[in-house]
């Protein structure tokens, strides 16, 4: 757990993404883990850093899109674009 909770400390701390961006990553990602404690408890840490409650919507919202559309193109195998590469 030591190692948990501080590797949680240095990446939630400061770095090149804003502490709210960090936040409504975790929230999205601990949505889409259906996890509980993460999402009542960093969804309240976007709050406290200036979160809407529209700004919390959106960033469930967009992981269900997402992990919508991830598994759409990975069971029809859809190939990677050579833009995106």
């Amino acid at each position: 757990m030591r190692h948990v909770w501080e590797s949680l400390k240095d990446m939630m701390g400061p770095g090149a993404l804003d502490p709210l961006t960090k936040e409504l990553i975790y929230v999205a990602v601990s949505a889409t883990n259906g996890c509980a404690y993460c999402m009542a408890s960093h969804t309240a840490g976007a709050r406290q850093k200036g979160a809407s409650e529209e700004m919390i919507r959106e960033a469930y919202a967009v992981a269900g899109l997402a992990n919508m559309t991830n598994r759409l193109a990975n069971a029809y195998g859809v190939p990677i674009d050579e833009a995106f590469k």
